[in-house]
């Protein structure tokens, strides 16, 4: 206890005293190694900069020995050249070729001379530059200028500039008779007369070019000196790559300080006038400082450290040249620097992490204590992603710890088991998902699951599992039976009362499991029932498991109550997963019946089209089988699933629901003049009253004592006229061959024909007719009208709700005829080919576009979606000229153009339709294949169609054996277009 006398002194946790201890240690190591690498990097850095600078002093040595070289080898051989001691301009312009070829050579070199004891003179200079021709008023064409300087016996001095192009062809003369140049007053000539080698100037500017270089000479026979100029601009771009850091500063002088070579070759030269080579030390403060006599390989100049070297080279001139190299050691020192900040960062850094972890490290027996509320929280939130807790030295906490991972473990289970079996959107699947998931659960070696039938008593096997593999029903004569029968075992009349069922089975109370329990290698099991329920509380099955009895405590560990529980919570959640899928079946069943319902309706409503909306589907299918089973690249991606088969099926059925909105006098006109009635009986009516008009008038006629013989030949040509005339109108209202010209002419003239009607055809008629026929007064009776009339009461107009805009938002484009129906007699009799008037094909286009309407509007799932774009396609063109959208080959999908293949094999060879007759196999794929030509079909999936033999399985099933001819598909593909 502390004494009252004594304050007590403050004390400070454990976390405070060891997040102080782990700072200082983190913050000493940290600035020692901060300052250690400091020292070592700047030390290498410093030991690579003078390997570097000897690196850059050998290449700049060897640059100008690859320079130098090669113009010493050049002049040595030019020296022995005969032509170089002739005394004539005739004479040396046989140097003309070897000269201006070395120019060419060396690019580097300014110009080759040879200088005379008479003060002769001959150079060769090559014009690289247009400032140059300038210059020397050299032709454009020009590429080498001959300087020629002559001296007469009298000792006269003859100067001139001849120039030549590229092919040494001359191409220009210019005189220059005031030129006082005399190689005999140059250095180079005086030192190279006096030298048996060769020279070498001091680098200098050229006057003509003003080019830094030096000259190269050397004697030529006993009276003449050959000289090379060679420029040093190479020299300067070398320096370039040398340059170490941005400040970098790299030259070379000479003897006098006169610099020959630097990065800015441009400020080597003071005064363009005077040619005056500039000072290195006037180059930079840097280099004025290290030219003043300093020594050691370290300087301060312009508020700067620098790093330098010297060195001595022996080309570019007598004395050679030197070299001196600046570099800033803040520049080269950077990476140390930024190596010293980074770890100052990082050390910073790291302790800023590491402060927590004294704090973390003393509280390390509370730590499982907190992740155990969190984890409980997790589990509250349904979230058993959570890290389990870590092992705690503490004993209770730690039994805490995995009684708490077990409870997860078994919530976790069961929602993985539950959300699995309610995503299973097969039967079949998720009853084998039911027993393996329950089977495993249990640690069972067998499963069974029973089933009710429909809404009676009686349940039936389903599926059985056996050591983890699904096993056939057959082959273990297990037997389906009545809850409350009384010959049932006793386990199974049990579970018609209780929710679970625990009970111990030998072989011989086994009854109908017996073969199970020998696949088992068991004679004795453990049996658990349990009912499964659904959400009514009926019983929709039952789930039976067996366990081994082998009399260890680990089989009686199985049927702890705990895991009985959790037996029945999945099986709640399974049965209500079965329900829902049988539920969902039968709505399927339904959709299908009421779908195949429809279809029939259709085809009932026309005797003409019976089956078409049956036998579609059926052709569709199978092609759309063929292309998924094909390895052709075309159809490699065609894999469908499930729902994908379900969607096409039902489009399939569904393709010509629009036709209900379609009057079947249209779809089934078998004539032109037909509607609810052939209208050619009433045309018929006026051929008939024309005779006996004919006949009225033959007896009149003959009545008023005219002569009998003519009157009856009048009246048999009358009477031949009209049956002639009626005939061809009753052929034409055939509609079986297309109308020729001649034809319409002649039903033009047939309709001039006039008979007279002396009832008024206005009475006894609907308000709506009438209301067409009040467009024109009414004549007065009897009235002649023509045989064959187009009466403005025949023209039927669209009501504005069947008008579609074209903005619609389905993509409808579709070319709408003014009129609903146009019922014209002459106008109906004129169609020139078929029996339907442009109104009337475009009544029957328009079931595609009711099709698309309703199914558009019909509330199908997710996965149905493609319904209305794959049935509303099919007859669609790939060329895009085909309806109700005028969608091309890329904007259909492939089930599609696959229907779209379907309907039209299916219309061809169709027997039940009244305006055509049905075409043999080989006459339907003939069409197809000009079809397929002419882009109106898909070219691959017709491909397929015939190779596999699509066209003949279909044929097989459906058409008339009378139908099914040869067919060579060879022949075929090739007048499709797919083959060569």
């Amino acid at each position: 206890m502390p004494s009252p006398l004594r304050p007590e002194q403050r004390r400070f946790p454990l976390h405070v005293h060891i997040s102080v201890m782990f700072t200082f240690l983190l913050l000493l190591t940290g600035v020692v190694l901060g300052l250690f690498n400091y020292r070592q990097t700047t030390q290498i850095i410093l030991s690579s900069s003078e390997k570097l600078f000897n690196r850059i002093e050998q290449d700049v040595r060897l640059d100008l020995q690859a320079t130098y070289a090669p113009i010493r080898h050049l002049l040595s051989l030019l020296a022995e050249t005969p032509a170089a001691g002739s005394s004539s301009l005739e004479s040396r312009l046989a140097l003309l070729k070897p000269f201006s070829q070395s120019l060419t050579d060396n690019p580097d070199l300014a110009s080759l001379y040879l200088g005379y004891g008479n003060g002769d003179f001959f150079m060769v200079r090559p014009l690289r530059t247009p400032a140059l021709k300038t210059l020397l008023k050299a032709p454009d064409a020009a590429a080498f200028q001959v300087w020629s300087i002559e001296h007469d016996a009298s000792g006269q001095a003859h100067s001139q500039s001849l120039f030549f192009d590229q092919a040494l062809s001359p191409v220009g003369r210019q005189n220059n008779p005031v030129d006082p140049y005399d190689p005999r007053s140059r250095a180079w000539y005086i030192n190279a007369r006096q030298q048996a080698e060769q020279i070498t100037t001091e680098p200098y500017v050229f006057f003509s070019t003003h080019n830094v270089g030096t000259t190269l000479a050397r004697r030529s026979g006993d009276d003449a000196v050959i000289g090379a100029d060679l420029t040093l601009d190479a020299l300067s771009a070398t320096l370039i790559k040398h340059v170490v850091t941005p400040a970098t500063q790299i030259v070379l002088f000479d003897a006098e300080g006169n610099a020959v070579a630097y990065p800015d070759s441009s400020r080597l030269i003071v005064d363009d006038r005077t040619a005056r080579l500039a000072k290195a030390a006037d180059l930079s403060p840097a280099l004025h400082t290290l030219l003043s006599g300093h020594q050691g390989n370290r300087l301060k100049a312009d508020g700067r450290l620098w790093i330098v070297a010297r060195s001595q080279l022996q080309e570019g001139g007598p004395k050679g040249l030197q070299m001196a190299l600046l570099v800033p050691e803040d520049e080269l020192l950077v990476d140390a620097y930024r190596m010293r900040w980074q770890g100052a960062l990082i050390t910073l850094a790291t302790l800023l992490l590491c402060l927590p972890l004294g704090w973390l490290i003393s509280r390390i027996l509370v730590k499982p204590l907190h992740a155990l509320v969190k984890e409980a929280d997790a589990i509250r939130s349904f979230d058993f992603n959570f890290p389990v807790t870590r092992r705690s030295p503490v004993l209770e906490v730690d039994q805490l710890s995995l009684s708490m991972a077990r409870m997860k473990d078994t919530l976790a289970s069961f929602f993985r088991i539950t959300d699995s079996l309610t995503a299973e959107t097969r039967f079949a699947p998720l009853l084998q998902r039911v027993l393996f998931e329950t089977v495993q659960i249990a640690q069972a070696q067998a499963g069974l699951i029973y089933l009710r039938e429909n809404d009676g008593n009686r349940m039936e096997p389903y599926g059985l599992v056996v050591d983890g593999e699904s096993q056939a029903l057959a082959a273990f004569d297990i037997q389906g039976r009545n809850l409350d029968a009384v010959q049932s075992p006793e386990w199974f009349r049990q579970l018609a009362n209780a929710n679970t069922v625990v009970s111990n089975l030998g072989f011989e109370q086994a009854t109908d499991l017996q073969k199970v329990l020998l696949a088992m290698e068991s004679p004795r099991v453990h049996l658990i029932g349990i009912r499964l329920h659904n959400r009514h509380n009926e019983t929709v099955g039952l789930l039976v498991l067996l366990i081994n009895d082998s009399g260890t405590a680990s089989d009686l560990e199985k049927l702890r109550p705990d895991r009985i529980a959790f037996l029945q919570a999945v099986s709640g959640a399974a049965a209500v997963s079965i329900e829902s899928q049988r539920l969902q079946a039968r709505q399927k069943q339904l959709l299908d019946a009421f779908i195949q319902l429809l279809a029939g309706a259709i085809d009932a409503k026309s005797p003409y089209t019976g089956g078409h909306c049956q036998r579609v589907p059926e052709l569709t299918l199978m092609l759309a089988h063929a292309a998924a089973a094909s390895q052709a690249p075309a159809f490699s991606d065609y894999q469908p699933n499930e729902d994908e088969w379900e969607a096409l099926h039902i489009a399939a059925w569904l393709h010509d629901c629009g036709k209900v909105t379609t009057p079947e006098y249209v779809v089934d006109k078998a004539t032109k003049l037909e509607t609810l009635n052939d209208r050619l009986h009433e045309i018929r009516t006026r051929f008939e009253v024309l005779k006996r008009d004919a006949w009225v008038s033959y007896w009149q006629a003959l009545a008023m004592g005219g002569e009998e013989r003519q009157l009856a030949e009048l009246r048999d040509a009358t009477l031949t006229t009209l049956d002639d005339d009626f005939a061809f109108v009753a052929h034409c209202n055939l509609g079986s061959e297309a109308m020729a010209e001649a034809d319409l002419q002649r039903l033009q003239g047939i309709a001039q024909r006039t008979w007279t009607r002396t009832l008024d055809d206005r009475l006894g008629l609907s308000w709506e007719e009438n209301r067409r026929q009040a467009r024109t007064p009414a004549p007065t009776l009897p009235v002649n009208e023509p045989l064959l009339a187009d009466k403005p009461e025949h023209l039927l107009e669209r009501a504005e709700g069947e008008l579609i805009p074209e903005d619609n938002p389905w993509g409808f484009k579709l070319d709408v005829p003014p009129y609903k129906y146009n019922r014209g007699e002459l106008y109906n009799l004129s169609i020139p080919r078929g029996t339907l008037t442009r109104e009337e094909r475009y009544i029957i286009n328009h079931h595609m576009v009711q099709t698309i309407l309703m199914l558009s509007h019909l509330p199908f799932p997710g996965h149905l979606n493609s319904i209305a774009e794959i049935a509303g396609g099919h007859h669609e063109k790939m060329d895009g000229t085909g309806y109700p959208k005028r969608l091309k080959r890329e904007d259909m999908s492939l089930p599609a153009r696959m229907m779209a293949i379907a309907d039209i094999f299916e219309a061809l060879t169709a027997a039940d339709r009244p305006y055509k007759k049905a075409k043999s196999l080989s006459e339907a794929l003939g069409i197809m294949a000009t079809m397929c030509r002419e882009a109106h079909i898909d070219a691959e999936l017709f491909g397929l169609f015939i190779r596999d033999g699509v066209y003949l399985q279909y044929a097989t099933r459906f058409l008339d054996p009378r139908q099914i001819d040869v067919v060579d598909p060879a022949a075929v593909l090739l007048k499709a277009g797919l083959t060569v």
